[in-house]
C-alpha cells in the first residue's frame, strides 16, 4: 500500500476537506480487513478509497479524519485526506460479486487518501525512528487510543526518508460506547511499534499538551460529515479528547 501528501493541505487546513468525484476503481488492497482500494478521482489524483460500507462502517471514516488531520495539525506527517463521491454506476463494470457489492454499499461519499508510489512500509527490524519523533507518535496515539500501531501492524510508510502516518480508523474506539466512554482510559503501548524508541515522551506531552484546544477539536471534528458520527455530537469527541490531554502521561501503560 503506498500513500502521499504534503504537510498540510490548504483545504483542510482551512475548515473543509477536498471534495472529488471517484471516475475509475483500478485496484482492491485486500490486505486490509475492509478492502480499501485503488481509484481514480475527477481531479486526476490517484488515492486509496476508504468504504463507507465497509464493515466497520462509517465511524471507521470519521476516525481516519480526525486521527489524520489531527495528527497533521501537531505537526506530523500524514496523507493528505478528501472526501470522494462514489457513483453506484462504477460497480456494474467490476467483475468480483464482493467488490460490486461494497461499492454499492457505498454510494455517496466516503475518505480518499493520497497513493504515494514507491513508498515501503516500516519494517522495525530495518528502519529507527529517533526517539523525540517515536515519543511524539507514541503520546498522539495514547490520545486518540489508537491500538492499531503495533510490531504486526506497524501503520507508518517511508517515502523519501521520512516516516508518514497512516491507518487511523481503529482510533477513537470510545465513540462505539458511548454511555462507556472513558476519557481517563488506560493505552497499553506494550505492543506499540515505537514504544522502545520513545525515550523522550515528557517532551512530547510538554510540546503537544498545549496545541490540543478545545478550537482546534471542534475544526478538526467538523471535518467529519455530521451523519457519520451516528449516536455521538461533535461536542462529545471534543469534550472527551480535551479531558484526555492533560492526562496522557499518566494512562500510557
Amino acid at each position: 500500500m503506498a500513500f502521499v501528501s504534503g504537510a498540510g493541505g490548504a483545504d483542510s487546513l482551512a475548515g473543509v476537506l477536498e471534495q472529488v468525484s471517484v471516475i475509475r476503481y483500478v485496484t482492491p488492497l485486500r490486505e486490509g480487513g475492509s478492502l480499501p482500494a485503488v481509484v481514480e478521482a475527477d481531479n486526476l489524483g490517484t488515492y486509496v478509497l476508504k468504504f463507507r460500507g465497509a464493515g466497520q462502517g462509517a465511524k471507521a471514516l470519521a476516525a481516519e479524519i480526525i486521527g489524520g488531520e489531527l495528527a497533521r495539525r501537531l505537526g506530523l506527517r500524514t496523507p493528505e485526506l478528501a472526501l470522494a463521491y462514489l457513483d453506484p454506476r462504477i460497480a456494474s463494470a467490476e467483475p468480483d460479486p464482493e467488490i460490486q457489492d461494497l461499492l454499492r454499499a457505498s454510494s455517496g461519499q466516503n475518505v480518499a487518501v493520497d497513493f504515494l508510489p514507491g513508498s515501503a512500509g516500516f519494517d522495525p527490524a530495518g528502519w529507527r525512528a529517533e526517539a523525540g519523533f517515536a515519543s511524539r507518535v507514541l503520546w498522539f496515539d495514547a490520545l486518540i487510543q489508537n491500538v492499531d500501531r503495533t510490531w504486526r501492524n506497524p501503520n507508518l510508510l517511508i517515502w523519501h526518508g521520512d516516516i508518514w502516518l497512516i491507518d487511523h480508523g481503529s482510533a477513537l474506539y470510545f465513540q462505539h460506547n458511548w454511555p462507556a466512554a472513558n476519557p481517563l482510559a488506560p493505552f497499553d503501548a506494550r505492543d506499540h511499534v515505537l514504544r522502545p524508541a520513545a525515550a523522550r515522551l515528557g517532551e512530547a506531552h510538554q510540546a503537544l499538551a498545549p496545541r490540543v484546544t478545545g478550537g482546534l477539536l471542534e475544526d478538526v471534528v467538523g471535518l467529519v460529515p455530521a451523519d457519520w458520527l451516528g449516536d455521538g455530537r461533535p461536542g462529545d469527541y471534543v469534550s472527551h479528547l480535551l479531558r484526555r490531554v492533560p492526562q496522557v502521561l499518566e494512562v500510557i501503560r
